[in-house]
């Protein structure tokens, strides 16, 4: 077995790293810590970098596609960790999962077309359906006691009331960190195919499922909405893979997915980063033991901030994730609005985090944590914030 040293700091400045060496570029000072985008201060792992080394070794990157093992690779982890049965006709691979969900908007919706969202939700879920000249409708979760829970009661009136045609859900849920339980899903599921909506499905966090929550792909929660389901899955959360730009989704519908490759060929996008399909398959192939001591170390992260806040920072409240490697932390007991906040973090802590307003419009009193980076670097982090908050005045 190999050991994976993730308390390790990489040096990730003067890499071209969005996370580290853009802040000036955002509009933020050059000295802040970055926690915000979601991508792992983590080295992958190292079967995935041997057979990287080996493509690089070959010096040839010509136009590439794959053979039946990357096919086998993927179906075998779903399979395995997920009891999902998956057919090779259902595959098409693209660069990311933001455009495919860009490519099932305009593929499967008109101009005009209502699709729906759960918010507080990523923000580029807003983008693929704005810029795309489609009608944003939202169903806003409901905030209690500190945790969030859909409003089905809202759900189904807005289906009904705008025609929704095509609903975005993100399982596990980016911030909020739900996984949603199988009865949840089974609940949007009746009522997508009471009104013939189309689901689509960001299920790119899904490896990452805290103890006691298991992640539920959305058809086999739903066995009845296979024909009305893509499902988007891909290796680069879970492996630290996203700038190899792969994804993998998966249509059983024929005749949806003819018009998403449909969409696909309007956009004139081909034949995937070949690097990106190697370490994908490398990944999926030999890939699970790093996972496993990746999940253990980013649970030790979780409970260093929780025990942080209780004890040096109770006026910030953890929402307690069932999964993903996010923290969502609740900063109203704070008392200050959307500018003063994003001041005492930036400015004061000098921390680059994700802002909460633009999850959705009543959540600027939070702000998003990615918790995948050394304990060392989150611990600096939250001395910083702690410092920040009761110096405040």
């Amino acid at each position: 077995m190999t050991y994976y040293d993730f308390d390790k700091v990489v040096n990730r400045q003067g890499t071209n790293s969005l996370k580290y060496d853009f802040a000036a570029e955002r509009g933020y000072p050059a000295d802040v810590l970055p926690l915000w985008v979601a991508d792992m201060d983590f080295p992958t792992a190292q079967p995935v970098l041997d057979a990287l080394h080996e493509a690089v070794s070959h010096g040839i990157f010509g136009y590439s596609e794959v053979k039946d093992g990357y096919y086998q690779a993927v179906s075998e982890w779903f399979q395995k960790h997920f009891g999902w049965e998956t057919n090779p006709e259902w595959l098409v691979k693209t660069p990311g999962v933001v455009f495919a969900l860009a490519m099932a908007v305009r593929a499967l919706t008109e101009p005009g077309d209502s699709v729906m969202i759960q918010t507080p939700v990523y923000y580029p879920f807003y983008s693929v359906i704005r810029d795309n000249d489609r009608k944003l409708v939202e169903n806003e979760l409901l905030y209690k006691d500190g945790r969030y829970e859909i409003d089905f009661a809202d759900f189904e009136a807005k289906i009904r009331d705008y025609h929704v045609k095509l609903f975005i859900l993100c399982s596990p849920h980016n911030p909020v960190g739900r996984v949603w339980t199988k009865a949840e899903l089974q609940k949007i599921g009746a009522l997508c195919k009471k009104y013939g909506v189309i689901v689509a499905s960001d299920e790119i966090h899904c490896d990452f499922t805290l103890p006691g929550h298991l992640h539920t792909v959305f058809t086999v929660g739903c066995p009845e909405l296979a024909e009305q389901t893509i499902i988007c899955t891909a290796p680069s959360k879970t492996f630290n893979l996203a700038g190899l730009q792969v994804s993998n989704i998966w249509i059983a519908n024929r005749n949806i997915r003819r018009k998403f490759l449909k969409e696909i060929d309007r956009s004139g996008y081909s034949q995937l980063n070949s690097l990106g399909l190697v370490a994908a398959q490398a990944a999926y192939e030999n890939g699970e033991e790093w996972l496993l001591q990746c999940k253990r170390y980013l649970q030790g992260n979780l409970d260093f901030l929780r025990t942080f806040l209780k004890d040096k920072l109770p006026e910030i409240k953890l929402v307690e994730p069932d999964g993903t490697y996010f923290a969502w932390l609740d900063c109203s007991e704070l008392g200050l609005n959307h500018k003063e906040l994003k001041n005492l973090i930036v400015n004061k802590a000098k921390l680059w985090l994700d802002d909460g307003y633009i999850f959705g419009k009543k959540s600027s009193p939070f702000q998003r944590v990615v918790l995948a980076c050394s304990q060392k670097t989150l611990a600096q982090a939250l001395e910083k914030l702690e410092a920040a908050v009761h110096n405040k005045g």
